[in-house]
């Protein structure tokens, strides 16, 4: 039976262990319908001018999950209860139509304008440390009951030894990184998924029989990018920012990078040097320590950038650029179908 790739998304708890993602999810302002490329490629992808292609969170909603995958994580949630049971704490079953209707779903319903009038990117606008937070989620007041150790002791049999306490988990590892990440403790919530969804041995994907598609596809990337059309909707888009009082921006992610580490300077969230011990946070960082005058600054700037940037995006630059990556992604779908279907086929399976 084939695993939906929205039941991807419930096993990349275990994914994010590995990969030590602590930025917040990217919030893109394509439009709803997929290009040639992500039909093959699957939900979440997105070409992106100067930031190449990357998996992201549509503003305007998201695929929605099927019967089965949402009976699968109702049995996620049921071994979860028998595991937090054993460990001596109650943890209360939450239907996965309740975590649809998450706290964030609202915003990310929004039209891209509107998405960056209230939110900007949503990147310092967003505190998604606390995602799983609601106030509907009986789990939340039962931890908050909690004294701060016995709160520590719920964390660590919920999400493992090292987990933080914001839905993050952090890794030690040497210079080789994460050691043995298969193996990684992640409490009972891993091991509910581990029962539920088989042993990620079982799901591992060899990658790097796709190298060559992966490098042919970085290729298209720099022949959209370097597209006459493109570059001139760009430089437009630079000067459309300048008169907008935002000026200095060459590439079209820019601005977000900008605020994104505008945000890693406040949080604190600094890469490991090079030849040091690494440490991972899978999870993006709490803004409970983070200086509040300094957060509300940043998240006003955030979105006057955003909205001046939607703006201009989409007074030329969305259209040039969309008609030049359909046009390229469909004359390379026709030259690389056998492997894109293998690609669909692989991901589909797991």
């Amino acid at each position: 039976m084939k695993t939906s790739r929205t039941a991807l998304t419930v096993m990349a708890v275990l994914a994010l262990a590995a990969c030590g993602n602590d930025k917040a999810p990217v919030a893109s302002d394509q439009q709803s319908d997929k290009s040639p490329l992500a039909e093959y490629m699957g939900d979440g992808f997105v070409s992106s001018s100067g930031g190449g292609f990357k998996m992201a969170v549509r503003a305007g909603g998201a695929q929605q999950p099927t019967e089965e995958d949402l009976a699968k994580q109702r049995k996620v949630e049921d071994a979860t209860v028998t595991c937090m049971k054993a460990a001596g704490f109650e943890y209360v079953a939450v239907p996965p139509e309740q975590n649809a209707k998450s706290k964030f779903s609202e915003a990310f319903n929004l039209p891209p304008d509107k998405f960056a009038e209230q939110y900007g990117y949503g990147i310092s606008t967003i505190d998604w440390s606390k995602a799983g937070n609601d106030d509907s989620n009986p789990n939340t007041k039962i931890r908050s009951a909690l004294s701060a150790a016995a709160q520590k002791a719920y964390d660590k049999a919920l999400n493992g030894p090292n987990a933080n306490g914001n839905g993050a988990v952090v890794i030690e590892g040497g210079k080789d990184g994460p050691s043995s990440s298969g193996q990684q403790d992640l409490g009972c919530r891993g091991k509910a998924i581990k029962q539920v969804y088989g042993d990620g041995a079982d799901r591992n994907i060899d990658f790097k029989k796709f190298d060559s598609l992966f490098k042919d596809i970085q290729a298209l990337q720099k022949r959209i990018d370097t597209d006459q059309r493109v570059v001139d909707a760009t430089s437009a888009w630079s000067d459309c920012m300048a008169d907008a009082g935002h000026s200095g921006f060459k590439k079209v992610d820019d601005p977000r990078e900008q605020i994104q580490q505008k945000l890693d300077t406040l949080t604190g969230n600094k890469p490991p040097t090079k030849g040091g011990p690494s440490k991972t946070i899978t999870g993006p960082p709490s803004f409970d320590k983070v200086d509040s005058a300094k957060l509300s600054e940043l998240r006003k700037s955030e979105i006057a950038l955003a909205v001046a940037d939607q703006k201009c995006k989409a007074s030329g630059y969305d259209d040039a650029y969309k008609k030049v990556q359909y046009a390229a992604e469909k004359e390379f779908v026709d030259q690389h179908k056998s492997e894109l279907e293998a690609y669909r086929d692989e991901t589909a399976n797991r």
